[in-house]
């Protein structure tokens, strides 16, 4: 009885051994393949910093985190095998599909990376369309989502056919249930595509009460930064319905100005008009490839009316007014040259007489009042 029970005892600890040291052996052989990633990939990145090409830095880059979890992962669950048999004493066949699933995971979180640090290639090259640029890798993440999650689907035996066709009537009962999210996302596939605008554009809309500039183009929605600093949210099937205005595309601002001058200048108008066009034309902010005209234009009430048209070089808010502001003063200071002067609203009043006085007031000045 006593040899029965030291021959048991002896398996026992002989078993323990085995499964330990093949523990043991299994963590060493990981540290010793990640330590020689490591080395690898150093030299891997000193080799790509000495080339002009960027995607191999961008192909390095992806692959460092995925790489070393696998090291560890992939031993792990060979050790974790090796407990469960043990213990169980009998093959675990689920842990090879966790492998596999583990595998589809790295390989679809390294393309991941790789259209994220692409992305940020692209967008380093300020001629790219950001909004393009992030639409695309948008585009790219789905389409790897949806293989990988295929993928996982038909490792783990599930038929792609039946689940197909379960998603073609599901689809439809979601689609009639999330209508208003569906048409957004659309609505953000159409702004997308046309491109009617782009993150950093300042945009509006004579439709809606819609004016700022744009903040962030999303799947549902788009963020717009008011003028005082206000977000704005608005859904992406919006601008399907609406006419959307996009100044940060012009390529010149207007200036479209009355000018005003008195009845007792009407013989200096010519003058007047001469050097305010040649002013125009000369004017180093002025486009002179766009319509310029200063022209004489109507009998006012109280004045004779002249209009400035012309187009600025430049696009931005800010230094358009301070143009516009120079063309202004330039435009006064030639009227006031030739001695004339600005109108103001005046307004004459005729009063009767009594005919014994008709000789003496055909003397008098008429009465003029005038209205600042």
């Amino acid at each position: 009885m006593e040899e029965l029970f030291n021959h048991t005892k002896n398996l026992i600890v002989e078993h323990n051994y085995s499964w330990a040291t093949d523990l043991l052996i299994i963590g060493l052989c990981s540290f010793i393949f990640w330590i020689i990633w490591r080395i690898v990939y150093a030299r891997l990145v000193s080799i790509t910093d000495r080339t002009k090409l960027q995607w191999d830095d961008v192909i390095i880059h992806s692959l460092k985190a995925p790489v070393s979890t696998f090291i560890w992962c992939w031993p792990m669950l060979i050790g974790i095998g090796v407990l469960l048999e043990d213990v169980f004493d009998r093959p675990i066949g689920w842990l090879h599909t966790v492998q596999i699933l583990i595998g589809i995971v790295l390989v679809i979180w390294t393309l991941f990376r790789l259209v994220s640090n692409v992305s940020d290639i692209v967008l380093k090259n300020k001629k790219r369309d950001e909004t393009t640029v992030h639409a695309l890798s948008k585009v790219v993440r789905i389409i790897i989502f949806i293989i990988g999650a295929m993928t996982i689907m038909q490792a783990l035996g599930l038929s792609l056919s039946g689940l197909l066709t379960f998603g073609g009537v599901g689809g439809l009962i979601v689609g009639l249930a999330a209508k208003d999210l569906l048409s957004n996302f659309f609505g953000g596939m159409m702004v997308y595509l046309d491109r009617p605008f782009k993150v950093g554009d300042w945009i509006r809309s004579p439709d809606r009460n819609i004016e700022g500039t744009v903040e962030k183009i999303g799947w549902r929605m788009t963020i717009i930064r008011t003028f005082d600093k206000r977000p704005l949210y608005v859904p992406n099937a919006i601008f399907s319905n609406i006419v959307v205005e996009n100044p940060s595309r012009m390529h010149n601002r207007r200036i479209n100005e009355n000018i005003t001058l008195r009845y007792q200048d009407a013989n200096k108008i010519d003058a007047i008009i001469a050097d305010v066009t040649d002013m125009v034309k000369n004017h180093p902010d002025i486009d002179s490839r766009q319509t310029i005209i200063v022209n004489f234009n109507t009998f006012g009430p109280s004045s004779l009316d002249f209009f400035i048209y012309a187009f600025t070089k430049t696009v931005e808010w800010v230094r358009y007014h301070e143009v516009k502001q120079n063309v202004l003063l330039e435009t006064i200071k030639i009227i006031h040259k030739h001695g004339a002067d600005v109108a103001y609203p005046t307004r004459t009043l005729m009063m009767n007489m009594p005919s014994d006085e008709h000789h003496h007031s055909a003397q008098e000045p008429s009465l003029t009042e005038r209205n600042p």
